[in-house]
């Protein structure tokens, strides 16, 4: 029997499913494909960048609150379920929080890649969308913890000699690592300039290496475009709505530069025709939506 068709992705904190291909997402959602978010923290250790949420009652109660920002986000991509990994927030490098007994960097290896397994082998997707090892220069300890744990736990969970009480082995199809092309960056930049704006982005955006040429799908995201910017807007503590990066642009001029999501498949075979417009190119015709 064909499986229904699935989309797994892997993100460190309650937001990030926000900024990397939320409207991708939609897109699959709307299209009947079963849509999952693991997120591996709770995202203890973020800011309250939004001034008007910054209040005593939220920083007392911010894991809770943030979880149910993660809720209202999810609920705006379309997202069908959400799983926490069950880890800390681990916050930026040397800090305080890298040395909490409970954070996503200092959980032992094997525990979080078999956390990932169970929940792979639970869901069974044929695409899993996870981090490269150094996404776009953040270096975020969870972050990269994500990139480390993913290709493992695929790899663990398709070997059915591999733990079997954590389920019935599963074979993932494709991994992808969500991109964000400098090509993007420079047309958000021209844009702001073209209509006399301030950009937020500066000499230091440049100096990173071009790196367009490892992306491999751009998924046409049409009508979805704006979904990206509302699930950020879900974040209120985290996203400032007067944020000049983030909104800067007019929504039209936003959407028509982010009208498609990037991405490297680093594993797996790519559809017949590349570079690939859909992270199920190639699966599709052996599988049946459902």
């Amino acid at each position: 029997m064909d499986e229904p068709l699935c989309l797994l992705t892997v993100h460190a904190h309650p937001d990030d499913e926000a900024s990397k291909g939320a409207s991708a997402v939609a897109l699959y959602h709307a299209q009947g494909i079963r849509t999952v978010l693991v997120c591996c923290t709770g995202g203890e250790e973020g800011d309250i960048l939004n001034p008007t949420m910054d209040h005593q009652h939220v920083r007392d109660d911010l894991p809770a609150v943030r979880r149910r920002e993660l809720g209202a986000s999810a609920e705006v991509i379309g997202y069908d379920e959400v799983v926490m990994l069950g880890y800390r927030d681990s916050g930026m490098f040397d800090s305080d929080s890298n040395d909490h007994p409970e954070c996503f960097a200092a959980a032992p290896f094997d525990e979080a890649v078999d956390r990932l397994v169970s929940i792979i082998r639970d869901q069974r997707p044929q695409v899993v969308v996870t981090y490269p090892n150094d996404p776009g220069g953040y270096q975020h300890p969870d972050h990269i913890r994500v990139h480390e744990i993913t290709r493992p736990a695929v790899n663990r969970a398709g070997d059915p000699a591999h733990r079997p009480e954590l389920g019935d082995a599963w074979s993932v199809s494709k991994i992808y690592h969500s991109a964000w092309s400098r090509a993007r960056i420079v047309a958000r930049h021209r844009a702001f300039i073209d209509l006399g704006l301030e950009s937020p982005y500066d000499e230091r955006w440049f100096e990173r290496p071009d790196l367009d040429h490892l992306i491999t799908t751009r998924v046409p995201v049409g009508e979805f475009a704006g979904v990206r910017r509302a699930a950020l807007m879900a974040h209120a503590t985290q996203i400032d709505p007067d944020s000049n990066f983030w909104f800067g642009l007019p929504a039209e001029v936003d959407d028509r530069i982010h009208s498609h999501d990037e991405f490297r498949l680093v594993m797996g075979e790519p559809g017949s025709q590349t570079p690939e417009t859909d992270l199920f190119a190639g699966i599709r015709s052996r599988e049946a939506v459902i």
